[in-house]
């Protein structure tokens, strides 16, 4: 493989092979600080045992393995599996200050990480301060032995990243990408000129075939698509450009390109031909991909979508700002910049909140997160009143009886003019996305339009600039389970609160013991 010259978004691509599936039952994470080089310049970059992006799990389904994670640099460091449910053990999960306290240099923590019913891509990173900038890889979860994709097994796969690789495939042949958008914070256009994808899977859940020449994939998000080899032999150019619909906020406006190269004697097109990608601020073309995902639905792969709701909550997601003295800060008007949910900006505890819950510790966190917004106004409007700018700081989350179910509607406001996508995850779950729209959520009207059918499922969801996206899930994993805005200024800022879902009452419904090295704090 060669190394193409492009610019690099923190957008990966793997083509993960069949035969390279090896999964193991312990993991070693070295993370350090190691010498990277990058458009003729190197500086020390924080890494897990020296690679950039970081190694590749490799599981079948219901897998459970242990990662030693080691940390050998000079900051503190938590390692999170983004989208992996770990079943009543969120001691594992690794938000720094909501499960667990950071592994501090110098020390160790072995994380049980298991896997139940995610098959396909997920991810793991950091999960402290902005560290998963560089510390992040792949997980792949291939279906259960014995088992096989619920489509035709692609042909060849060899992992590559897209800004440091050619991707060399062979007429009629057909390639598993496995696309994780890794970007701190940028939503991503993608396509590859001339050549059509078929999404198979989202977060890990398999989707109804989607054939699009373009993906629109969000941070934090995976999508797995097919390619099929299928045009003359030559060079084709793959791409990926910045979604960005906020007004007035600096974005990257370069294109992140590599080559998709046939194999075989020709003379290829010079330059190879470029994908059309849509207008950096094309919402329409965002969500209109988002809106078309279906679960597959089968009878291998089914859905059960509650249907009578217990918990009914909507939660605004706002850009929002905090007084400084003297107009000192940066932000607008001398103002620092803030965000939050239901006008409560979080602010993180000094001990991770899983433990305070365990141990009947008070004063650490509050249950005064709101049903609803506390303040009722047209969200989406031009212009608000400066009033409104200001929330309340609070470490508020939000409680649930086991196997209750809830239907989230997420609310964006138009708040300092802030008016963005939002891609809200949640921790310790997947979800339905039953709706979203443009505008605001309509309580009478827009449950009308809900696809409870074959929505689909999924643990990240872009809620769509002032507009609002529909979610339900069953609470039926015991812990203490964050959810958070995955712009990582936005969660910065305070775009985050926490579930607690509370024991059943069978014992195997109640949450683990804790792991003996939890890190100290």
């Amino acid at each position: 493989m060669e190394a193409s010259k492009t610019q690099c978004l923190g957008f990966l691509l793997f083509l993960v092979g069949i035969l390279q599936c090896k999964a193991g039952v312990r993991y070693t994470f070295v993370v350090d600080e190691t010498p990277y080089k990058r458009l003729c310049s190197t500086k020390n970059i924080l890494t897990v045992n020296g690679q950039f992006p970081g190694p590749t799990l490799y599981v079948h389904k219901g897998d459970t393995i242990i990662v030693d994670v080691y940390n050998k640099a000079k900051y503190n460091i938590t390692i999170h599996w983004h989208g992996v449910k770990q079943p009543r053990f969120p001691w594992s999960d690794g938000p720094e200050y909501i499960t667990q306290c950071p592994i501090q240099p110098g020390g160790k923590f072995s994380q049980k990480v298991i896997f139940s019913t995610e098959e396909g891509t997920l991810w793991w990173h950091a999960h402290s301060d902005w560290s998963r900038a560089t510390v992040h890889g792949a997980i792949v979860i291939y279906p259960k032995k014995g088992s096989s994709y619920p489509f035709r097994k692609p042909d060849a796969e060899v992992p590559i990243i897209l800004d440091t690789f050619k991707l060399r495939v062979e007429q009629g042949k057909t390639y598993l990408l496995r696309l994780i958008n890794a970007a701190m914070q940028d939503l991503l256009f993608f396509s590859i000129a001339n050549h059509s994808l078929t999404v198979v899977a989202t977060d890990a859940s398999y989707t109804k075939p989607l054939t699009r020449d373009i993906i629109t994939i969000s941070p934090g998000q995976t999508i797995d698509v097919l390619l099929e080899a299928n045009q003359n032999p030559d060079h084709y150019h793959m791409a990926g450009r910045v979604y960005s619909s906020a007004l007035g906020v600096a974005y990257d406006n370069t294109t992140t390109t590599a080559v998709v190269e046939y194999s075989g004697n020709y003379t290829p097109t010079s330059p190879p031909p470029l994908p059309q990608l849509p207008y950096y601020n094309d919402t329409s073309a965002s969500v209109n991909f988002t809106g078309s995902l279906r679960s597959l639905a089968s009878e291998e792969h089914p859905i059960d979508v509650p249907v009578n709701i217990t918990n009914h909550f909507i939660f605004t997601i706002s850009i929002n700002s905090f007084p400084c003295p003297n107009n000192s800060c940066a932000g607008p008007n001398g103002t620092r910049l803030a965000a939050s949910v239901n006008n409560i900006s979080f602010t993180t505890p000094s001990i991770d909140i899983l433990q305070a819950y365990y141990y009947g510790i008070n004063g650490v966190f509050g249950t005064r997160l709101p049903n609803f917004p506390p303040y009722i106004f047209n969200f989406t409007a031009d212009i608000l009143p400066l009033d409104l700018e200001t929330p309340e700081r609070g470490t508020e989350v939000k409680v649930l009886k086991y196997n209750s179910t809830v239907e989230l509607v997420f609310q964006g406001t138009n708040l300092m003019a802030g008016g963005t996508d939002h891609p809200m995850h949640l921790h310790g779950y997947s979800f339905y996305v039953v709706g979203w729209g443009l505008g605001n959520y309509d309580i009478k009207k827009d449950p009308l339009t809900y696809n409870l059918v074959d929505p689909p499922l999924q643990n990240t969801i872009a809620v769509p600039k002032n507009g609002w996206a529909a979610i339900r899930f069953r609470a039926d994993n015991p812990g203490v389970w964050f959810m958070h805005c995955h712009i990582e200024r936005h969660l910065t800022w305070g775009m985050d609160t926490a579930f607690i879902v509370r024991n059943g009452v069978p014992p195997n419904t109640h949450l683990l013991s804790p792991p003996p090295d939890m890190p100290p704090c």
